[in-house]
């Protein structure tokens, strides 16, 4: 017999080795091509077609003149969705749909799933669309956070205010409430400092909007001006210094917003248009055509029209028998009527170069009595203070914010 007494042990192993791969292929194969059940077709089907995950939007700006139909037309909304949305609307909800809301259609793959018509940054209406529709407003939650901004002068106030990340607003804001005391183009200096307390607003995690000045400080050539806002039983809201006074006086010194003085009160003054000595018993500021002009007190209109040389012109009676006239308007607001009443700083009407004028600039008068005085100068009254009853509650409000301040400034530190 022909053989191996003792077979090689590396022949063998090399036999088991091929004949455990043959199985392992033979049973990979089996499995491979076995049908697949419908559970698995449905899988395959969801894998194939990843779109339908994904979700899109399309924005529409609302102009003057679109309509509802127009716009889910242009968006190609289906007819029968649209006239489903249509009659959902029971509470007359999208009558409310104005220019300048911003609507945003979101779609699951190409389905629309919901309209989002956002009024502004907090309110909203939103329509979901499916086998029910359905149609409501929204408001987002809104929280107030206090801010604190400071600086120092280098060019000028606005700017340097600006650069501190102070917003727009309460820079204006800031502006007029020391603007009784403080001429923000003429007596700003180089190092004049400034510092506020403001409110700021958010919704979801979003800016929306700066609210009041809480406090406010401005050191203006070594003088320290302190404001604090306290809300007043008589009066409402308004701001006070560290002695309770109120930083409001009773007339505006300037009835614009800054701008500068292009000729000042003077009896012996040479009139630019009519080369001789001629009385200027007011004080100029030029301004860009249309600024809004403003009331510098409460009162009533007592004249409004053309007046010789001061061309349009709108006169305000006020308490105390003081009188103020605006001169050189380009056009009155279209509230001001004779006998009307007027608010301090209201809008009465815009700059402008009628009757006698040598450019844009507004022509302002104080009248006390029969007499015109220079309104940079006088005297101005000051309104109500803090009332003796509630002189504690403002003490405390004020020493809230001075601490504040104190720990805003060790933190920049």
């Amino acid at each position: 017999m022909i053989g191996f007494k003792n077979p090689p042990i590396k022949l063998i192993l090399s036999v088991f080795l091929v004949s455990i791969c043959l199985i392992l292929l033979l049973y990979a194969d089996s499995v491979l091509n076995k049908p697949l059940s419908e559970e698995d077709i449905t899988i395959s089907k969801t894998i194939d077609n990843p779109i339908m995950l994904v979700k899109n939007k399309s924005m529409h700006k609302v102009k003057t003149g679109d309509s509802l139909s127009v716009i889910f037309e242009e968006k190609k909304v289906p007819l029968n969705t649209a006239y489903k949305i249509f009659n959902s609307d029971t509470k007359n909800i999208l009558s409310t749909i104005n220019p300048e809301d911003v609507m945003e259609f979101n779609y699951l793959g190409e389905e629309l799933i919901s309209i989002e018509i956002k009024k502004d940054k907090t309110n909203s209406i939103m329509i979901i669309v499916g086998d029910e529709i359905s149609i409501s407003k929204i408001k987002k939650e809104i929280q107030t956070i206090q801010s604190y901004g400071s600086g120092s002068i280098t060019s000028s106030f606005y700017k340097d205010a600006l650069n501190q990340g102070i917003p727009d607003s309460i820079i204006m804001d800031f502006a007029f409430i020391f603007g009784w005391d403080v001429d923000f183009i003429f007596d700003v200096r180089k190092g004049d400092k400034f510092q506020v307390i403001y409110e700021t607003k958010y919704a979801q995690g979003e800016k929306i909007s700066s609210g009041d000045i809480i406090y406010a400080e401005f050191i203006n050539q070594n003088n320290r001006y302190i404001a604090q806002r306290f809300y007043d039983s008589n009066q409402g809201k308004q701001y006070f210094n560290e002695k309770g006074e109120n930083v409001k006086k009773a007339f505006l010194r300037a009835p614009l917003d800054f701008a500068y003085i292009s000729s000042h009160f003077n009896p012996n003054r040479m009139h630019p248009i009519l080369h001789k000595i001629k009385a200027h018993n007011g004080v100029d500021y030029a301004a860009k055509r249309n600024t809004p002009v403003q009331a510098s007190g409460d009162g009533i209109i007592s004249f409004v029209g053309n007046k010789s040389g001061y061309g349009r012109t709108v006169e305000i009676k006020h308490g105390g028998n003081i009188k103020t006239l605006y001169a050189h308007l380009e056009k009155f607001h279209k509230q001001t009527k004779v006998g009307s009443k007027v608010k301090q700083g209201e809008i009465i009407a815009y700059v402008g170069d009628s009757g006698r004028a040598t450019g844009t600039h507004l022509h302002f008068e104080f009248w006390q009595g029969t007499k015109r005085t220079d309104p940079v100068k006088v005297k101005l009254p000051s309104a109500q203070p803090v009332s003796q009853e509630q002189m504690k509650q403002f003490k405390l409000a004020l020493d809230k914010s001075l601490k504040k301040v104190e720990e805003y400034n060790f933190i920049k530190i």
